[in-house]
């Protein structure tokens, strides 16, 4: 019977473990490799994703430029009316959506008048004593307190409620703010912010630009002839209603830019005509916002 050499079983032990560690290292390896190919991978969609949404950014903004200057453009048929209509074009291979809304055709909350309040809000879906409550708290809130007795009382119902504030007594500083107000919902608030305004200056919304429910809070006017008169507004040819037919009109800009591969941006800003003072850029941003939000 033949018998085998210790030396060689230790060899041969000794290349079986050398094997299985190599094995264990190309496996550890190949691990290695495949995560910093993942990482690599998904910085290099991260990078061309920040590329195409800073591409989308640049064509919406440059539409909302092209916005103004339609806006003012020397003739008055190709000037863009501030109604709330889309424009589209193109630029740069992304298709440029942009809509004007003349902030004079939206209700004001801080000089819009009792009546027109009360007739955004029933227009909005409210009954007949809560538009009522609604527009006599607005009015509240914006109004000056002669002393500090007044300013108590107007803050007892917001206390009674529940709430850590009272009105501010002064001019809203944002249509948000709206929100803060006594009675205000969020359903409620949602359908009317899109026709709210802090910006025009004026007791009744401008019937040449308003949107729907800011028309159809005007006296004597329904929803049914809103939506017809705004529906006979394309038709209409361009109106003097640009940030070059007179000092102080402001108007919001809504520009959204999609590029060839569904990547979106939108942008939103609030301009007023700077009246072609000396020295002047023309207009003033009043607000600027990126995205859908408010």
């Amino acid at each position: 019977m033949s018998r085998r050499c210790p030396r060689a079983t230790f060899r041969s032990g000794q290349r079986g473990v050398a094997l299985l560690v190599v094995m264990w290292a190309c496996t550890l390896l190949a691990i290695l490799l495949g995560g910093y190919a993942a990482m690599a991978r998904t910085e290099g969609l991260q990078a061309r994703y920040q590329f195409e949404q800073t591409a989308a950014h640049y064509d919406a903004e440059a539409g909302l430029m092209r916005a103004v200057y339609a806006l003012q453009a020397p003739d008055a048929a190709s000037r863009w009316v501030a109604d709330g209509r889309s424009y589209r074009f193109r630029f740069n291979g992304a298709k440029v959506s942009v809509s004007i809304t003349s902030e004079s055709g939206k209700v004001d909350l801080n000089t819009a008048s009792p009546a027109i309040l009360t007739r955004l809000f029933r227009m909005a879906g409210e009954g007949q004593d809560q538009a009522v409550a609604l527009a006599k708290a607005v009015v509240a809130w914006r109004s000056f307190a002669v002393s500090s007795e007044q300013r108590q009382q107007r803050a007892e119902p917001y206390v009674a409620a529940g709430r850590s504030y009272g009105p501010r007594c002064g001019p809203f500083a944002s249509v948000q703010e709206l929100q803060m107000v006594l009675g205000m919902t969020p359903a409620l608030y949602a359908r009317v912010a899109p026709d709210l305004t802090i910006w025009s200056g004026r007791p009744s919304p401008d019937p040449a630009t308003a949107p729907l429910l800011a028309l159809a809070s005007l006296p004597g006017m329904t929803l049914e002839h809103a939506r017809a008169l705004i529906a006979a507004r394309a038709s209409a040819p361009a109106r003097q209603t640009g940030l070059a037919g007179g000092g102080g009109v402001t108007h919001s800009i809504r520009s959204v830019a999609v590029l060839a591969d569904g990547t979106r941006a939108v942008l939103r800003a609030t301009v007023r005509a700077q009246g072609g003072r000396p020295g002047s850029q023309g207009f003033a941003v009043l607000r600027w916002q990126e995205g859908e939000g408010e």
